[in-house]
């Protein structure tokens, strides 16, 4: 018989996961690597850890009126368009990564604070459509935050070959650099063959 979970513990326990995971992705990686455009729409690494901050202060803070008092410019009427999802040369890693562990406090405060089925109001939802309880909202910030995770995990792969979950958890089967190549060339292979090219 499989113990009961308490339902907040495990929403937690899955946001923190994400948090750490994006984090980590940075160690190690110079200021250029960190903040340079890795796919044609600009994906960066801080930029992305720039945007889940805003998201957490918004979705776990506004949305329930608990505004963090942390200013946000790039999320004014007046800012750039996608200016949450990269760093300017005048935002320094420290000020991102603290940006993004005050979210985390004032999101866990959320938590503690209010009961998972409190509705708040997402204030940029259209009208009558902006109604949200806390569960929901902290799902959406664990959706959001994991999908950039991932997308975390495949730039720092292009960049420098490093993979994993996290630091204690590779997630990757066994193999050396002559195994991944085999691998790698047979995957081709299929996808050529299926692909009419081979």
């Amino acid at each position: 018989m499989t113990a009961a979970s308490d339902p907040r513990t495990d929403l937690r326990r899955y946001l923190q996961s994400a948090r750490d995971a994006l984090l980590w992705k940075l160690e190690g990686l110079s200021e250029y690597d960190i903040r340079r455009p890795l796919t044609p729409t600009g994906t960066n690494l801080l930029g992305m850890v720039k945007h889940v901050a805003s998201v957490e202060l918004g979705y776990l803070g506004d949305t329930f009126g608990r505004p963090s008092g942390e200013p946000l410019p790039w999320l004014e009427d007046a800012a750039e368009t996608n200016a949450d999802m990269w760093v300017t040369a005048d935002e320094s890693r420290q000020q991102i990564v603290e940006l993004y562990r005050r979210a985390w406090a004032h999101s866990d405060a959320t938590l503690d604070a209010l009961a998972l089925d409190t509705v708040g109001r997402v204030p940029w939802w259209p009208s009558g459509k902006g109604e949200v309880t806390l569960h929901h909202a902290v799902v959406r910030v664990i959706a959001d935050t994991h999908r950039h995770a991932g997308h975390a995990d495949i730039l720092r792969e292009l960049m420098d070959g490093a993979v994993g979950m996290n630091q204690g958890n590779d997630s990757m089967v066994p193999g050396d650099s002559a195994w991944w190549e085999d691998y790698r060339n047979r995957v081709e292979r299929a996808a050529q063959e299926a692909g009419g090219e081979a």
